[in-house]
């Protein structure tokens, strides 16, 4: 008889009053690769944790390691976000901070961080070379953590993780903030990692999935339910379309027929070009979409445009109307646009509740410092009704499901009605029925004169308002589109 790789019995999991996990039981065994799907907060990450021990639960959770001379007999959790610290060990950073070059000097360098784990796991490091080529990291070891997009912070964990070659492998939403061709290249790692016997527990809503994931289940009221396919697994319900709150069916106030206005742009650090000879021009109304593989520069271009980039005042930028650098403040750049990034979300207090993490958008703020007059409460109220968030507005952002904290997110980016979005990656570790309930929201904001910047990397993630495209490739502009009728993978 086949003995079970994991064997877990009764695990249940409960916090204050709500139950997360309920008696659950589940065995893995030798050869089995497995997908974990399921709604938002229904467990699936908590699971995950238990079983490297990085939960407290009740129950039994075991795990039987073999000899394997190429695997290492451990189990690792890869989570959905890149925890890294600074220097001393804190986590303290602000939002601008990887674009300040006198502060940004905190983080561990890429190379730096992999001798680190190369001396904890006691890894040769000739063998990680590989996977730097593959993810593209090998020109870029000297780059600090802090400097990273969310993308190339992703590709650090995977490197690490098929670095130590683990006997069971779980990581939860392992391609978020991936480009297509690093999706295929990941799928291709899992395939030989498990070919060498290492077990796979992947948690993720996702279709394009490795050939080796045989198995599949969803969490269901605690208890884990199996399924035939990723087709079974229980999707969000579709939800109700509501029509806008009024004062977000009014066209916002527009300060400039040209909002954005670039002239051979440059951005360095020291030796290394990010951004090469870019122009770019955005007019009121356009709805653009920017592209390019993880590392191309998109986040550094839109940091030009939000005002959080000291470089833009050595650039030719114009910015709704005003030359960068004539008089204006980081804050009245801000006044015009709303932003939601997962960098900012990163950064974002944890602890604010819903309704202070909505409310902050009227003052650009990561945190509410003032008080609400009587409109701005009643545009509060609007928005949490409409995206269905007002039995939480008392909740703090960071005990919310993910899909709920992107959607109090986006009611944030919009609150004020802000004539330029800038939604980079905005559908980043949502299923594809909230993606969809997303991107119709902006569809029907950019009815209303809203000017759009959306980076995405997938069609079937995109709202049906775009037809302008810039695509970036190692900091240049490598195709721009205007006026296309749709959008090609």
């Amino acid at each position: 008889m086949v003995e079970p790789f994991v064997h877990i019995v009764n695990l249940s999991l409960q916090y204050g009053s709500h139950t997360i996990l309920q008696d659950l039981n589940w065995q893995i065994f030798p050869g089995e690769h497995w997908l974990i799907g399921g709604k938002s907060g229904s467990g699936k990450t908590s699971l995950a944790q238990a079983i490297v021990g990085q939960r407290k639960t009740l129950g039994e959770v075991s795990i039987r390691f073999h000899e394997a001379p190429s695997l290492t007999p451990k189990a690792v959790y890869v989570s959905s976000w890149f925890q890294f610290t600074n220097l001393e060990g804190d986590r303290n950073f602000y939002y601008q901070q990887r674009y300040n070059k006198f502060a940004k000097n905190d983080t561990l360098t890429v190379h730096a961080e992999l001798l680190h784990h190369a001396k904890v796991e006691q890894l040769r490091f000739e063998d990680v070379q590989r996977y730097l080529e593959a993810f593209g990291f090998d020109n870029f070891q000297d780059q600090q953590l802090i400097e990273m997009s969310s993308g190339e912070h992703k590709k650090l964990q995977l490197v690490k993780a098929l670095w130590l070659q683990p006997q069971l492998l779980i990581i939860d939403q392992p391609y978020t903030g991936l480009d297509v061709q690093t999706r295929k290249t990941l799928n291709t790692f899992f395939d030989e990692l498990a070919e060498k016997g290492s077990q796979l527990v992947l948690i993720n809503n996702d279709d394009e999935l490795p050939n080796c994931i045989n198995r599949f289940a969803e969490i269901r009221e605690g208890k884990l339910h199996f399924v035939n396919s990723v087709q079974e697994i229980e999707k969000e319900e579709n939800r109700i379309r509501k029509p806008l709150p009024y004062f977000l069916q009014q066209d916002p106030q527009v300060s400039a027929e040209v909002m954005v206005q670039m002239n051979n742009i440059n951005v360095s650090y020291g030796d290394k070009h990010v951004l090469k000879n870019i122009s770019w021009k955005i007019k009121a109304g356009d709805k653009w979409l920017l592209q390019g593989h993880n590392g191309s520069g998109k986040s550094t271009l839109l940091s030009l445009i939000n005002g959080d980039h000291p470089q833009a005042y050595a650039n030719d930028i114009h910015l709704f109307g005003k030359k960068r650098g004539s008089g204006e403040s980081i804050w009245d750049i801000k006044a015009h646009l709303g932003i939601i990034s997962p960098e900012l979300h990163w950064y974002f207090d944890s602890n604010a509740k819903i309704w202070q993490t909505i409310a902050s958008g009227f003052f650009d703020s990561v945190g509410l410092y003032q008080n609400l007059g009587f409109d701005k409460k009643q545009k509060l109220d609007q928005v949490l009704d409409f995206f269905d968030l007002t039995e939480y507005k008392n909740h703090t952002l960071g005990t919310l499901p993910l899909g709920k904290q992107r959607l109090a997110l986006l009611a944030r980016t919009i609150v004020k009605n802000p004539e330029l979005l800038i939604l980079d990656e905005p559908c980043q570790g949502l299923d594809a029925e909230q993606s969809r309930y997303f991107n119709e929201v902006v569809d029907d904001l950019c009815k209303h004169g809203q000017t759009l910047i959306y980076v995405g990397h997938f069609q079937s993630q995109l709202p049906k308002c775009i037809n302008n495209r810039l695509i970036l490739e190692k900091g240049k502009v490598k195709a721009c589109e205007q006026d296309i009728e749709s959008i090609p993978q």
